[in-house]
């Protein structure tokens, strides 16, 4: 147990400062924030892979990079889609048929939870049914994993703004 004897008073110290000072603490906040950057560049290309790749050129084989082979997604009013065929289906469903252009991703909060991170975002998407040109905008929380060294979505929530 780390600590040490003072007058016949045991003292016991917090390990990590202890081994190695307020200087190995802060250190290891300093590393932890820099995955954390390192993780929110992954993330902002794989938001932008979803807007270029799957809504704008309608590439829906690109979404096997954003989501995990497991992911959920739990689109409002609807019931929740399982697995990526499934996802794949109902994104190029709603995509084409939305008439969509454009899914622009904003993430506001980044926060680690785990074995991945949670994201709380906005969105405007830009979408054409029937000709009639309007902007959306939805609020969302996607908790992220690591598959195959990519960060991807693994769980997808989201609803519109009233």
């Amino acid at each position: 147990m780390p600590g040490g004897s003072r007058g016949g008073v045991l003292i016991r110290m917090p390990p990590r400062l202890f081994n190695g000072s307020k200087v190995d603490t802060v250190r290891g906040m300093a590393s932890s924030q820099t995955s954390l950057d390192q993780i929110k560049l992954a993330m902002a290309s794989t938001n932008d892979l979803f807007h270029t790749e799957v809504v704008i050129r309608r590439n829906f084989a690109a979404l096997d990079e954003v989501y995990t082979s497991d992911a959920r997604i739990l689109p409002p009013g609807a019931p929740m889609v399982s697995g990526r065929e499934a996802i794949r289906q109902f994104w190029a469903d709603l995509i084409q048929s939305a008439n969509a252009k454009s899914a622009v991703l904003r993430s506001l909060d980044v926060l680690p939870a785990g074995e991945g991170v949670v994201e709380i975002g906005q969105a405007i998407l830009s979408v054409a049914p029937a000709g009639e040109a309007t902007q959306l905008e939805v609020k969302y929380v996607v908790f992220w994993r690591q598959e195959n060294s990519r960060w991807k979505w693994h769980v997808d929530i989201w609803n519109p703004n009233a």
